[in-house]
């Protein structure tokens, strides 16, 4: 026998034993370790990867189908529009890829801000307006932070973060925080990551103010940062963080928050790493301080809304590093995306304006009109350190002519291909839907009817 034979059996059981077989419903499947090992350690492919032997899986054959695919090449073939959603996400849970199928069809680079279109208006019982809304990015029918019947929320008037029983429409628990004169606590803000729950507090007596960090797991503290304890007329610790927002490129949370005085609005916009507890970068707001602000993970980029002028403006983040609050305006890393001469104002024009970043778009409410910002690519402004020199935004009104104008926009919520949208004493939610089949979203939204309140309360969700 030839050596090139010889050398082609014996390496043959090598290739075998790198090949996994699986029954499903009766139909067998074959794949490799490396792919089922995508699954991630704790899902029962791996383990089925782990054991090197045929297994038998009593589960539907033609769902399993879809979820090879996708850990084979990272997305879901065309085939899974003839599929029910629902079905799909129960057979992912069972298998332990739900997070990989929440990823693969939440895409936010495959959303088109320039294909929403306000489709219907959705009622509220009661007489109180919305006071808070966020979507989900895939088709579930629960108002879903920590579980599928678990939410989160937190308002000004009372104290503590309330953990939500949906399911058994009660109050599971309380997380609260105590400063040093063990005065209650209210909820300013609320955010999350994969990992990790964000809350930031304020003692009632608003004398202190803190964020603390929960494991998403069990509720467990993990760290608190940002403590601040006020002392004489320290005005910049005695502002709390009213936004908060995970920076998954960057590991780093993201907190803001202003405060409006005799001198004016200021505030601040900082980056925290969460492991050491410390601000990478900071950001001190004294000349049109921000209304609203977001971060883009996709664009790398800072976003705010001026509360003077009402103009959008952008800061790199690679480029916070550089930032000297205590320099002059040579320092200065934002860049007005509209007219400059509008900084200047004193008007207050930008007061009530909401800004939120979805995909490679970011939408900014204005009055009753949403502004939609897409950056223009100018392959010819790179820098040889693969920065860019500067990034050019343009902006467009969003919807048709019938659909623009009306009440005051009071909040933006963005997921899959859906924008909701809720104005100034409506009870009701807008919902504006794309064109595209990339929205396996619902809104989930918490009005007065959903959570006590009082009706000046201000509540937070993050789901």
């Amino acid at each position: 026998m030839s050596s090139i034979a010889t050398q082609s059996l014996e390496t043959e059981p090598e290739l075998n034993s790198n090949v996994v077989s699986i029954n499903v419903g009766g139909q067998i499947f074959q794949t490799t370790k490396q792919t089922l090992t995508q699954a991630g350690p704790k899902s029962l492919l791996s383990q089925i990867a782990g054991t090197g032997s045929d297994r038998f899986v009593d589960r539907d054959p033609d769902h399993f189908s879809l979820l090879l695919s996708l850990l084979r090449s990272g997305s879901l073939p065309s085939k899974v529009k003839d599929f029910d959603l629902r079905d799909l996400i129960e057979e992912s849970r069972f298998y332990g890829l739900e997070s990989l199928l929440t990823s693969s069809l939440t895409n936010p680079s495959q959303f088109d801000g320039f294909a929403l279109q306000k489709s219907s208006v959705l009622p509220l019982n009661g007489r109180d307006c919305p006071s808070a809304i966020a979507s989900t990015p895939l088709g579930r029918r629960f108002l879903l932070a920590l579980s599928p019947d678990i939410a989160a929320a937190g308002a000004t008037d009372f104290s503590g973060l309330q953990i939500l029983d949906l399911h058994g429409g009660c109050v599971k628990q309380v997380l609260n925080w105590e400063n040093s004169t063990r005065s209650g606590s209210t909820v300013q803000a609320i955010g999350s990551s994969g990992e990790f729950l964000f809350t930031s507090f304020e003692s009632s007596r608003r004398n202190s103010n803190s964020i603390l960090v929960y494991d998403l797991n069990n509720l467990n503290p993990v760290i608190e940062i940002g403590h601040s304890e006020i002392f004489g007329a320290d005005l910049d610790s005695a502002i709390p963080a009213t936004k908060l927002k995970w920076v998954s490129s960057y590991g780093l949370l993201m907190a803001s928050g202003s405060h409006s005085g005799l001198s004016g609005v200021t505030g601040n916009i900082r980056f925290w790493d969460i492991r050491s507890g410390n601000v990478v970068f900071d950001l001190k707001e004294k000349v049109d301080c921000f209304a609203d602000v977001c971060v883009s993970d996709n664009l790398s980029v800072l976003f705010k809304v001026g509360v003077n002028s009402g103009e959008v403006f952008n800061a790199d983040l690679r480029r916070l590093g550089s930032v000297n609050n205590d320099a002059d305006d040579d320092s200065n890393p934002w860049i007005c995306l509209g007219d400059r001469r509008k900084v200047v104002n004193e008007k207050k024009e930008g007061f009530g304006c909401k800004i939120e970043s979805h995909g490679n778009q970011v939408f900014c409410s204005k009055g009753g009109d949403i502004e939609l910002w897409s950056e223009v690519t100018m392959g010819s402004e790179k820098a040889s350190e693969g920065q860019l020199k500067g990034r050019v935004f343009r902006k467009n009104l969003m919807g048709r002519v019938k659909d623009t104008g009306g009440l005051r926009i009071t909040n933006l919520a963005l997921g899959g291909n859906k924008m909701f949208v809720t104005r100034k004493d409506q009870q009701a939610v807008e919902i504006w839907q794309g064109s595209t089949m990339r929205g396996f979203d619902l809104l989930r939204l918490v009005a007065s009817k959903n959570v006590d309140r009082t009706r000046s309360g201000k509540l937070f969700l993050k789901l």
